[in-house]
């Protein structure tokens, strides 16, 4: 979309004081919504709750685009909103609707059916597919990686300077973290700090088996000499990097291919897709919805993740039984969104998810 820096006084007189301009101006956004294409003096002035003639309305656009809340595509004498008027709308003068008692049972129930088993991944890849097909969007949740029980651990020697720690869990899950060696370390001492780990690893976490060494530091000082001891302490201390600790579900990425309407729509789809294929960047933007109680909206351009594609999305957190922020739920498609009506569905799947993890049933 076209980037205004309207001025704030015009935006001020015209929108938040003038019955006219805020009419004239939810039309322009409304038809945009329902149908993503640009809006006429001639239709508005139609659709009006006071009369006004088409000429009025068009001075009254003219004063909009001037505060930098619409603008005119080339190909039409019709209006589109900005992002920036997006946002003034989103946040001063959409009215957010109720879910129907049916949609909310319908959430309830999948949600739940999907817990039944107590597996939490299948709990959240089924709230991610239903967001996915109420809105038509694609339904995405991040929340943290378990920490699961350890089964044995590995030092692999990549170079004189760095080591893969490899950890395989009792799930079966493999993760490997890249380590660096202290300067003079023996090869033997790869294979001592093994041998020191498994011994003490089965049936513990990660944080457990941290917890287990450091209460265990005594020992380990008489049994391994310095450099092993160091690398043993090293080994499970070492990040998994950036957002490793996080897990992305994405589902109904179909969804954004219907609708299209122009060369434009398939090609800031395909950049979208190349966003959810970047998992980090998508994970650190559902993680900026963290940061604070109640929906987030993330509009275009306002974010780096969707400066290229024009999509927005709309998260919201869930929290654990100890009301720790676990998680986020949202939903991910073109700026045309129909944030009155995902707001709340957004908003009442984290609810229930929230309380599924709280333990009720």
């Amino acid at each position: 979309m076209s980037a205004h820096t309207p001025r704030p006084e015009t935006m001020s007189s015209l929108v938040e004081t003038d019955q006219r301009s805020r009419e004239i101006f939810r039309q322009i956004v409304d038809g945009y919504l329902a149908t993503g294409e640009p809006v006429g003096s001639r239709n508005i002035a139609r659709l009006l709750p006071m009369t006004l003639s088409p000429a009025t309305v068009r001075n009254v656009m003219t004063d909009l685009e001037l505060a930098g809340l619409i603008y005119a595509p080339h190909t039409s004498a019709g209006r589109l909103p900005t992002e920036r008027g997006l946002r003034f709308f989103v946040d001063a003068m959409m009215e957010v609707g109720n879910l129907t008692s049916e949609e909310r049972k319908r959430i309830e129930a999948q949600i739940r059916a999907a817990a039944t088993n107590r597996n939490l991944d299948q709990t959240l890849t089924e709230a991610s597919a239903l967001l996915s097909g109420l809105s038509r969007g694609a339904g995405v949740v991040v929340t943290t990686k378990a920490d699961p029980e350890l089964k044995h651990i590995e030092f692999v020697r990549l170079d004189p300077a760095r080591a893969l720690v490899v950890l395989v869990s009792e799930d079966g899950t493999v993760e490997n973290r890249l380590l660096a060696l202290p300067p003079g370390l023996p090869a033997s001492a790869l294979s001592e700090a093994a041998n020191f780990l498994n011994a003490r690893i089965l049936g513990k976490t990660l944080a457990e088996l941290r917890g287990e060494i450091a209460r265990q530091r005594a020992q380990m000082e008489r049994e391994l000499d310095a450099l092993t001891a160091r690398l043993v302490e090293s080994g499970i201390a070492t990040s998994a990097g950036p957002g490793h600790d996080r897990h992305l579900i994405v589902r109904g990425q179909a969804n954004l291919l219907e609708d299209l309407r122009a060369q434009e729509d398939l090609e800031r789809i395909r950049m979208l897709f190349g966003d959810l294929e970047t998992q980090t960047d998508v994970i650190d933007l559902l993680t900026r919805a963290e940061q604070g109680d109640g929906v987030r909206i993330f509009i275009g351009s306002e974010n780096k993740l969707f400066s290229m594609s024009g999509s927005s999305m709309v998260a919201a957190p869930f929290r654990d039984a100890e009301q720790r922020i676990v998680g986020v739920v949202g939903i991910i498609g073109p700026t045309r969104l129909n944030y009155a009506r995902i707001v709340p569905m957004v908003d009442y799947t984290a609810k229930v998810v929230g309380r599924l993890l709280d333990g009720e049933r």
